[in-house]
């Protein structure tokens, strides 16, 4: 099932939730009227009790009731509202001596003297009398007055009340209604702007003239633009150099595969253009493996894990893995693994890629004789090795993707840097690339 929109959803609740409010009100204001019309009619009919039962009805005159009448009839309107009202007296055995020759005259004489009863008149009106002792004693009043009436009293009253509110709160619904979809048309707008943009257009999101309300999302969306913006430029800068890098290990193996046609009968030069083949197919290999790694960290497709590193054990095995590469050069090392380190706990397989980048360039761009240092203590992760300096100018940009300082003869993509910038960084690392008294070195700190 379709669920209702945002904008249907709330008028629904301000219109049932004003018709109810309305409702109750209505409801409460009837109780209220019906109440106060009781109290002021039954002040009413004691009053008029209260004067009846003063008279003396026994010196009557027989043919009081007829002339009374008469004078009743002369007045303009007598006969209207004669339900509001009646009265009937009786003496003690129950005859009727007098009444308004209205309504009075079907009393039924069932006194409950000092208090209001109700009975019922011509077989179908419900009426409220009160019954009271004449003064003399002698005689019995009986003031009542219609029920039916009296709620048409208190229903009048409530009309003239509720009439104008319910004009008011049609009015108050009509603005509502169009004041809602007014201010919901700033989602409609931004929708709309969404909508006609085409792919590539990650520009921010207009605020202006927004609700305030709306301001944190078109806010977050603009961050999340930005990130998107940032993101496909790295992603472009990426595959633009990556392609670039490629292209020369490729033309090489072009050229050598070439070389190989040419030279049938040749087999020094034969073996030769195949060993350089070899070192091709090796350096492309192993930049497909850095640009893919690269591409991980960069999209945070890797993260840190809580499993505890074992240092001491990590650096055996990676100088096995170039022992035959110090040896023949030949370097010398100094090695030196404390139990703590910046990094106790993380992602065995990336930090074991970051010291080997650390060590492979080291290794790499260090000349014959040189010393390779590798301290690993509480407060840092260093690698550093002798003979190597590098222009202040360099220094600053080691750890860009890509970047090679001019002059290299060593085969490289430029990337071994970045990737322990980035893997440093997913453990809470910074990387602090300098000279110092004839050493390159590479160190990574916890940050602050």
């Amino acid at each position: 099932m379709k669920k209702l929109s945002l904008r249907l959803r709330l008028l629904i609740i301000f219109v049932l939730s004003s018709c109810l409010i309305w409702l109750g009100a209505g409801i409460f204001s009837w109780l209220e009227s019906k109440e106060k019309a009781d109290e002021f009619f039954d002040q009413y009919q004691m009053l008029l009790a209260r004067q009846l039962a003063s008279a003396d009805w026994s010196s009557i005159a027989p043919d009081a009731q007829k002339v009374t009448n008469k004078i009743i009839k002369r007045i303009d309107n007598a006969d209207e509202e004669d339900e509001a009202i009646g009265f009937a007296v009786f003496d003690r055995n129950g005859q009727m001596v007098f009444h308004d020759n209205e309504n009075g005259k079907d009393f039924v004489f069932q006194p409950q003297i000092g208090h209001f009863a109700n009975q019922v008149i011509d077989d179908d009106d419900d009426w409220r009398i009160v019954w009271v002792d004449s003064a003399d004693n002698k005689y019995v009043i009986a003031v009542g007055q219609e029920l039916e009436y009296r709620e048409e009293v208190a229903l009048d009253m409530l009309e003239e009340f509720l009439l104008p509110w319910l004009l008011g709160l049609f009015l108050l619904l009509l603005v509502i209604i169009y004041f809602v979809g007014r201010e919901f048309a700033s989602f409609k707008r931004l929708a709309q702007d969404l909508d006609k943009r085409s792919a590539d257009d990650l520009s921010p999101l207009k605020d202006d003239n927004l609700p305030q309300e709306i301001l944190p999302l078109t806010q977050a969306m603009n961050g999340l633009l930005a990130k998107l913006a940032e993101m496909l430029k790295k992603e472009k800068s990426f595959i633009s150099d990556s392609a670039h890098e490629l292209r020369s290990p490729l033309t090489a193996l072009k050229v050598q595969l070439e070389v190989l046609e040419m030279l049938q009968e040749d087999n020094e030069a034969r073996k030769d253009a195949i060993a350089k083949m070899e070192r091709g197919i090796e350096r492309c290999t192993r930049l497909v493996e850095q640009l893919l790694l690269l591409s991980r960290l960069e999209s945070n497709q890797s993260h840190a894990s809580e499993e505890p590193i074992n240092w001491r054990q990590t650096v055996d095995n990676l100088l096995q893995e170039y022992q035959s590469q110090i040896q023949a050069k030949p370097l010398e090392t100094k090695i030196s693994v404390s139990e703590n380190s910046p990094i106790s706990c993380g992602n065995p397989v990336l930090l074991t890629v970051m010291l080997r980048n650390l060590l492979d360039n080291a290794i790499k761009y260090s000349s014959e004789g040189a010393k390779i240092i590798l301290d690993i203590d509480e407060g840092h992760i260093r690698v550093a090795n002798s003979g190597v300096a590098l222009q202040e100018q360099h220094l600053e940009r080691l750890g860009e993707r890509f970047f090679r300082p001019a002059g290299q003869k060593q085969i490289g993509s430029g990337l071994g840097l970045s990737i322990v910038k980035k893997i440093a960084a997913l453990h809470g690392c910074a990387v602090n690339i300098r000279n110092e008294e004839g050493l390159f070195s590479v160190t990574i700190i916890q940050n602050n």
